[in-house]
């Protein structure tokens, strides 16, 4: 008989890496709407007071990444700096 060792990992919400995925699919999904031919490599990185946004994006559109990032945060319910 084989033995197997199962590992998982789960992450509250609000963890930054909850944070980093939705402000993500908040870009992909807004440049996709404009631009079905996109090709978007986002990368999102969060700390405490600040969200850096990476990767590669090919597109004929524009969108308001500030805008979307501020609208996520809020969304979510991170309404004060502390």
């Amino acid at each position: 008989m084989k033995k197997y060792l199962f590992t998982s990992e789960s992450v509250a919400p609000g963890h930054p890496d909850k944070v980093a995925d939705q402000i993500a699919d908040a870009i992909l999904d807004s440049i996709i709407k404009k631009d079905k031919q996109a090709r978007v490599a986002c990368e999102v990185f969060v700390s405490r007071g600040y969200v850096i946004i990476g990767g590669e994006i090919t597109t004929n559109t524009w969108v308001d990444i500030n805008e979307i990032v501020r609208k996520v945060i809020l969304d979510i319910g991170y309404n004060k700096p502390e």
